[in-house]
């Protein structure tokens, strides 16, 4: 059995300018087909606008509130959503709350730098 632990991970940064935690992934866990993190936008933060060429994504946010646009809709988000993100579909998220923006992203196939392509710096 794999456990991994969050309070034992080490946060980065990924090309889109969030910080995450890798929760579980192939390049370290027994997950071959996708991964799971914790991503953290801090107040007055966004992400970079991007898409990824393969990969489709899950966002479940946990902490925060912030605003979510996906292709041309925009939406407010807050814990509890669930955002789908299709592949080769833009994307790009903003805190707009007063607290730290937190979300759960699941990747499948798992998150790959090469997958992700800026629309705009980072």
């Amino acid at each position: 059995m794999f456990l991994s632990d969050l309070d034992e991970l080490e946060p980065f940064t990924t090309l889109d300018g969030s910080t995450i935690r890798e929760i579980a992934g192939p390049a370290w866990t027994p997950a071959q087909r996708q991964s799971l993190a914790e991503a953290t936008i801090p107040v007055g933060g966004a992400t970079a606008a991007h898409y990824h060429v393969e990969t489709e994504e899950l966002y479940f946010f946990t902490a925060g509130k912030g605003r979510l646009r996906i292709g041309d809709a925009e939406r407010d988000v807050h814990a509890g959503h669930c955002a789908v993100i299709e592949p080769g579909v833009p994307h790009k998220l903003w805190n707009t709350g007063d607290v730290p923006l937190v979300l759960l992203c699941c990747c499948a196939p798992a998150y790959r730098h090469e997958d992700t392509v800026l629309l705009e710096p980072s």
